[in-house]
């Protein structure tokens, strides 16, 4: 049975002659498939379809052909029946991009899967799971959208990926579900988690060990910090594309309930990636503006480094 919400999604996807897809800034694994596959989706049942992030894919999750299909402007000319944002929590996500969808008109929907998400949509499908793309599956199958084995390819990424290779706690019997769609639909996961969770290039791994190495423990070990700056990045000749995964290290340690990854984005500004074991790392995040998951958000923060650290490390010893 296909929900009132659903519904709705549907019969504008299936009335639009011309769509805009959209996912958030810096994008990972579960924006880049799930806006990646509605888009293919779309312009594989005729209509014209354009995915559009302020960056291309990272490198490291370019894996397959459709990731090159990234747009980083509006294509000149095209006039759109719908937009749709696919993993934005809010609407800012969307950088460069937000203002057009603020000022559209036309039928704006929401597809999503975080908590903090504030239903910036005209319609929001928002459904709390391990990812958007576990989501994407059902929409693509209520619209009567084939899942191609390049489809479900994209979905697989996200999937995995934002499920930590299916390790996360909000891992459900769903997630396990989509995932074995999936693989009946050609869906490559071993491709995937080697490409995901195992293959790096000598100097990810030269930044990777000078990062671990300064690991930072606070809160009687409970809370620990790494931080990747841009003489990092710069001594390695790698970029913020290389730090994927790094945040779940620190989780690995018997006495830690909660990590953060700080990326230095420029002098006094840094971007935090919070996972727990059990905290509510959203509550944390949500202080500086952030948000995401229950175990796994993000916020930016501004300040020098140890001011941002006792901000940080003050705002997680109020959720132990």
């Amino acid at each position: 049975m296909i929900d009132n919400v659903l519904g709705e999604v549907v019969k504008q996807l299936n009335n639009a002659h011309t769509v805009g897809v959209f996912c958030h800034v810096r994008p990972d694994g579960d924006a880049l498939g799930s806006a990646l596959a509605l888009a293919v989706a779309l312009k594989n049942a005729g209509k014209q379809a354009y995915m559009m992030c302020e960056e291309q894919a990272p490198e490291r999750l370019k894996i397959f052909p459709s990731l090159e299909g990234v747009l980083t402007a509006l294509p000149a000319g095209a006039s759109f029946d719908v937009l749709v944002s696919c993993d934005c929590a809010d609407i800012n996500r969307m950088g460069v991009f937000a203002p057009f969808y603020k000022k559209f008109k036309g039928t704006t929907i929401n597809i999503d899967h975080h908590i903090s998400n504030d239903k910036f949509g005209k319609i929001n499908y928002v459904r709390e799971c391990t990812a958007t793309c576990e989501i994407m599956p059902a929409i693509l199958s209520a619209a009567g959208y084939e899942i191609t084995e390049d489809i479900a390819n994209l979905l697989a990424i996200g999937l995995l990926t934002d499920s930590g290779n299916f390790t996360h706690k909000d891992v459900t019997g769903n997630t396990f579900a989509v995932a074995a769609t999936l693989r009946e639909r050609g869906a490559d996961f071993s491709k995937i988690s080697y490409e995901m969770f195992s293959r790096q290039s000598k100097k990810r791994a030269l930044l990777y060990s000078r990062v671990l190495s300064s690991m930072r423990f606070c809160l009687d070990d409970r809370l620990v910090f790494i931080t990747v700056t841009q003489k990092d990045f710069a001594e390695t000749g790698t970029d913020k594309s290389q730090t994927e995964g790094f945040v779940d290290y620190p989780l690995s340690i018997d006495t830690t309930e909660v990590a953060i990854a700080l990326m230095e984005v420029k002098k006094r500004q840094y971007k935090a990636s919070l996972r727990s074991k059990r905290v509510n790392v959203n509550a944390v995040a949500s202080e500086f503006g952030g948000g995401g998951h229950l175990l796994a958000s993000g916020c930016m923060l501004f300040g020098e480094y140890e001011e941002v650290i006792e901000r940080l490390t003050y705002a997680v010893g109020k959720q132990l």
